[in-house]
């Protein structure tokens, strides 16, 4: 059968083993994100102040985890900047950080302070183990000396109580000395020859103590925190110990009900750890999926507004779900949680680049529209009606290939344009209107013209036909235009006209001026400085004339009869041709006179 002692290292051991658990159930905190580089340095040289026993681990941790997740959130922000200017990845070395320095500095003293207090607190564990092992052997010896065993009862009681009051030993010795104890007690006790009265009083008074501790640790087993209620036990177990033994005949039932309630809320601390851990791998997984499902999501596809903002939506429904994961186990958690924060911040980093690039696009396509406004604006008192028209058009065209503007401009830079537009076409239309009454008057007036030539008699004077003919001419040039349709058709029969005229009259045109020029040279002939002069005159109208046809006879080869616009504008060549050619003859025989009254 185990005795007292032994069922009590049991459990001792027990609780041993499951402390550790206690220090693991302290909840895990995300790293504070609103926290800076700076202020964590602050707070480390805070602690790094402070005495050593006040000094938290785990909050020591907590801003070294938070200084490095700024830190390769700033390294991996500037490689992505490395590589995107066109580095090889391979190359690429951070800055150094001047700040991690000071920070590993830091660390180096709080590091050094606990090590010295571990230390003094291990020399002063050691110290208290050896003075609780001399007061043990102390123990014995008194229990050894049977003859003085009631004399030596008062030393007893002050070993015990300086026993208690001496600090802690090691943990890997509390439970070997505190049976070393127990067994040296136990036999002082069977030893003791002292008045019954004063051993059973004592017996009484460690049972008394020791039911109010079961009684205590039997209400915890219906402790709803489990965390709480077993702190609370190990504190009952210190308590039992420093209580000295009942009596032979009740040690075991008596150990036996705080065995028991210890085992109850001992399951409990096992199952709610048993079923935490289940719980955080379940979180594990969970939070590996969120982190897989954003990993699968590409950006590169996304190129317009609603595809980057249904793209956001996916992320913040990522994140609420996140928030609703508990948390997994201390070992990955923070990993986990920097590997999702580094894909969401990745993630906005692009959305704002790809928003930025989107507002320089919409602003330069502002600036072309207003740029093409102001042209339109400028176009629109134009009376150029075909050159303005075509350019028009052509800012129209320009307009079309042009990207959207931002939304609040875009209805006003539309307006503007459509009014420039609409100005000109509306004044266009107008003018053209007008422009074609006048042509069909136009028309009216050289048809009458060219049919009052074909109405001169017969019988009038040459002199008066040529006026007649002279003043047609300029009547039909000060006319001005007619349809384009009716142009070539009405002239080619005004031509007609004047030509039927000219052999009704035998009034040949260049007869006639050539008489006149003769008479012209004969009245000059005694002054040879005059016709000089005037030789030289018609040389350079002869050589323009010449020039000038020889420019008419090259465009000829330009113009293609295959439309109506252009057969037209041949004829009209080959017309200005023949002109040019009757003017070279004519002058070159002028010449011909004046050289023969040289």
């Amino acid at each position: 059968m185990e005795t007292p002692i032994q069922q009590l290292n049991l459990v001792n051991d027990d609780a041993g083993s499951t402390l550790n658990h206690d220090a693991a159930a302290s909840e895990v905190r995300e790293p504070k994100p609103e926290l800076t580089k700076s202020e964590v340095l602050e707070k480390l040289q805070a602690i790094a102040e402070s005495a050593p026993e006040e000094i938290s681990r785990d909050e020591v941790a907590m801003l070294k985890q938070v200084f490095y997740s700024i830190r390769r959130r700033e390294t991996e922000a500037e490689r992505i900047a490395y590589t995107e200017a066109g580095n090889d990845p391979a190359t690429f070395a951070a800055t150094p950080d001047p700040t991690e320095e000071t920070l590993k500095e830091t660390l180096n003293i709080i590091k050094e302070k606990k090590a010295l207090l571990a230390a003094r607190t291990e020399a002063e564990r050691e110290a208290n183990l050896a003075r609780k092992t001399a007061l043990i052997e102390e123990i014995t010896q008194l229990g050894n000396d049977t003859d003085n065993v009631n004399r030596n009862f008062p030393r007893f009681r002050e070993i015990q109580q300086e026993f208690k009051n001496t600090g802690e030993v090691p943990p890997q010795n509390v439970t070997d000395i505190w049976k070393l104890y127990q067994d040296a007690v136990e036999r002082f006790y069977d030893q003791l020859k002292v008045n019954k009265d004063l051993r059973d009083y004592d017996f009484r008074k460690n049972l008394e103590q020791k039911e109010l501790i079961i009684d205590q640790a039997e209400k915890l087993t219906g402790e709803t925190d489990v965390i709480t209620a077993f702190r609370r036990l190990q504190e009952l177990h210190d308590k039992w110990r420093e209580i000295g033994p009942v009596a032979k005949e009740v040690r075991e039932e008596v150990w036996g009900r705080f065995k028991d309630a210890s085992a109850i809320i001992n399951k409990k601390y096992q199952t709610y750890f048993e079923e935490r851990k289940q719980a955080e791998l379940a979180n594990e997984t969970a939070k590996r999926s969120i982190i897989e499902e954003l990993n699968a999501m590409s950006t590169e596809s996304l190129a317009s507004h609603t595809a980057w903002e249904n793209a956001t939506k996916v992320i913040l429904d990522a994140q609420v779900r996140w928030k609703k994961v508990g948390f997994a186990s201390k070992k990955v958690n923070n990993e986990l949680y920097d590997t999702f924060r580094a894909i969401c911040d990745k993630f906005f980093e692009q959305k704002a680049a790809y928003f930025k690039a989107v507002k320089d696009d919409l602003d330069e396509n502002l600036r072309k529209k207003t740029a093409i406004c102001e042209k339109a604006e400028q176009l629109a008192e134009s009376t150029d009606w075909r050159a303005a028209s075509d350019a028009l058009i052509n800012l129209q065209k320009e307009w079309k290939t042009i990207g959207t503007v931002p939304k609040r401009f875009s209805d006003p830079i539309w307006k503007r344009f459509r009014k420039a537009c609409d100005l000109f076409f509306d004044r266009k239309k107008n003018a053209l209107n007008g422009a074609r009454q006048q042509e069909q008057e136009n028309l009216r007036a050289k048809r009458e013209l060219t049919e009052s030539l074909a109405a001169i008699p017969d019988g009038t004077e040459r002199q008066e036909v040529l006026k007649a003919i002279r003043t047609a001419q300029e009547q039909w040039n000060a006319i001005g235009h007619v349809p384009f349709s009716e142009k070539d058709k009405l002239y080619d029969a005004f031509r007609a006209a004047i030509n039927k005229l000219y052999e009704r009259f035998d009034l040949r045109e260049n007869r006639s001026r050539a008489a006149n020029f003769e008479a012209s040279v004969a009245e000059m002939a005694g002054d040879g400085n005059k016709l000089m002069r005037e030789r030289d005159r018609l040389m350079r109208a002869f050589e323009a004339r010449k020039s000038e046809l020889a420019t008419c006879e090259n465009n000829l080869g330009f113009f293609s009869s295959k439309s109506k616009s252009g057969d037209s504008m041949l004829r009209e060549m080959n017309r200005r041709i023949a002109r040019l050619r009757e003017d070279i003859a004519s002058i070159e025989q002028k010449i011909n006179v004046i050289d023969s009254h040289l």
